[in-house]
């Protein structure tokens, strides 16, 4: 329950003071946004969201290059910064119940599902740690003449993480372990929509790094956290000291961050997001193709980027599989996200809610109808897990990102192929099959950068692949040694020998 003091009802959860870390001293912000925070369950108002200033974030910028510049962090040994984002990976352990209430509080994802942040979250510097003792940033080779030939990745500056609000702190982790493991002076901004989680990782990866030495004088600026929207992570993607940028988060935000990158020739990675089709094939049992679709459908409450967009299925079962999955979608609870009895929460703010209505109501004018079966509370910024039937394919190009996926019937493979590769997305692609091998024949024309063959889970296929992005999904690729290798530049040193400098 909450209660109402001055008008203004108290967080169901005790939730963090606004904070940034600048050149090694944590504090409140000294700005806000226009952006007021909620509580995405009961719809209530928390305040307004923190903001680092601009004098700020020219103190960050200055501190993160200083650190750069001194190299204490880069020119540690791999083993020893592999020791120290260990350390980090234990301290974070014991707080993952924290912190997976935290993302449920903020995203309205119910917290059985942010629970994997106790995964996730260590485990991300577990395997840059292990990454780097495996040499990730060095390599050898034998020259021509027999002489070696040394590859050495080295950090190339001060690095940004800009994270989205889906699921903040595991990519939080990733990100933030990433560009450490490569020696990197890190600069790490929470999104604003859900700030929690992100902060409190931050907090306990700068103590760690501090009882290693790394959080005062020349030093201070090795990790840093600021606050905002857009507006303050656009002055540090533009500051020429950043020489490294990893960003999830929508099309319109990648593409700005792409051209002011492209100034400075600074190093990007963008994962925007997909359109992602699940390929039924003929042979499969329609109870499993609607199993997988409310899978895809409804977790994290449709709000990631992996998400089901597009249900292509052969037109003899097209109903039946549409009314088996209303049927799965008709049992789910709806509720409170940090009840473990849920199964589906709300979105994450009323913005974003008006976003997918009005995403939803374009759609309804092109001719879709709307297909729904789950009950929802009162208040709170629900939405129905909704499959949308008659929608044109060229007007279901651009995702939905919350519980939305257009229905698409085909009579043959071929057209259900250009079905699955008709939008200019490339991120995940599903397809469900009894015949593996057949399966497995249609994924490979699939074109995007993960394609699953009858699987429907948030984890990839393997934790060493690369997580790659095709066309408007992304730039780049993600993946454990993919993302430190992002924040490195090559260095080749060796001998060349084989003839006389001079002539002789």
């Amino acid at each position: 329950m909450t209660t109402t003091q001055d008008g203004i009802e108290t967080p169901r959860l005790e939730l963090p003071l606004p904070a940034q870390l600048v050149a090694g001293v944590w504090s409140a912000p000294t700005e806000q946004l226009d952006l007021i925070l909620e509580d995405p369950y009961l719809g209530t108002q928390l305040g307004h969201a923190a903001a680092t200033s601009a004098e700020d974030g020219e103190r960050v910028a200055a501190a993160a290059q200083v650190a750069y510049e001194s190299g204490a962090w880069a020119r540690m040994s791999p083993d020893a910064r592999a020791e120290v984002l260990d350390r980090v990976a234990d301290a974070l352990k014991g707080e993952v119940p924290r912190l997976a209430a935290l993302e449920a509080f903020a995203t309205g994802v119910p917290v059985t599902q942010t629970g994997i942040v106790a995964m996730i979250v260590p485990g991300a510097f577990r395997l840059v740690a292990q990454a780097l003792r495996d040499g990730v940033l060095r390599e050898d080779y034998e020259g021509m003449s027999g002489n070696a030939v040394e590859v050495h990745r080295l950090p190339l500056g001060p690095a940004l993480c800009l994270l989205p609000w889906n699921a903040p702190a595991p990519m939080a982790a990733h990100k933030v372990a990433s560009s450490l493991a490569a020696g990197c002076p890190t600069i790490l901004k929470p999104s604003e929509y859900a700030p929690y989680g992100t902060t409190e990782l931050g907090r306990i990866v700068s103590g760690v790094l501090a009882e290693a030495g790394l959080g005062t004088g020349v030093d201070a600026g090795t990790f840093q956290v600021v606050q905002g929207g857009p507006g303050v992570g656009g002055s540090l993607v533009s500051d020429p000291r950043v020489r490294a940028v990893s960003f999830t988060g929508g099309l319109p935000g990648g593409r700005a961050i792409a051209a002011a990158c492209a100034a400075d020739f600074t190093a990007t990675q963008l994962e925007l997001g997909g359109n992602n089709p699940l390929v039924v094939l003929p042979d499969t049992d329609p109870a499993d193709a609607a199993r997988a679709a409310v899978d895809l459908l409804t977790t994290l409450n449709g709000q990631w980027c992996r998400a089901l967009g597009r249900l292509v299925v052969p037109a003899e079962i097209a109903d039946e599989v549409v009314g088996l999955a209303l049927d799965r979608l008709a049992d789910l609870r709806a509720g409170d996200p940090l009840d473990p009895a849920t199964d589906l929460g709300p979105l994450v703010h009323s913005v974003h809610l008006g976003r997918v209505h009005a995403e939803l109501e374009a759609k309804v004018a092109v001719g879709g109808v709307t297909c729904t079966s789950t009950s929802l509370p009162e208040r709170g910024h629900f939405l129905a897990p909704t499959l949308l039937t008659g929608v044109p394919a060229a007007e279901a190009q651009h995702e939905v990102f919350g519980p939305v996926a257009t229905v698409h019937a085909y009579n043959t493979l071929d057209e259900a192929l250009a079905l699955a590769n008709g939008t200019p997305y490339g991120l995940e692609g599903y397809v469900l099959g009894a015949d593996t091998e057949r399966a497995m024949e249609f994924a490979r024309q699939v074109r995007a950068g993960e394609v699953k063959v009858n699987g429907s889970t948030i984890m990839s296929l393997h934790l060493m692949t690369p997580r790659p992005a095709w066309g408007l999904s992304g730039l780049g690729e993600e993946g454990t040694l993919e993302t430190i290798r992002i924040f490195t530049g090559a260095r080749v040193v060796g001998v060349e020998g084989g003839f006389a400098l001079h002539g002789k």
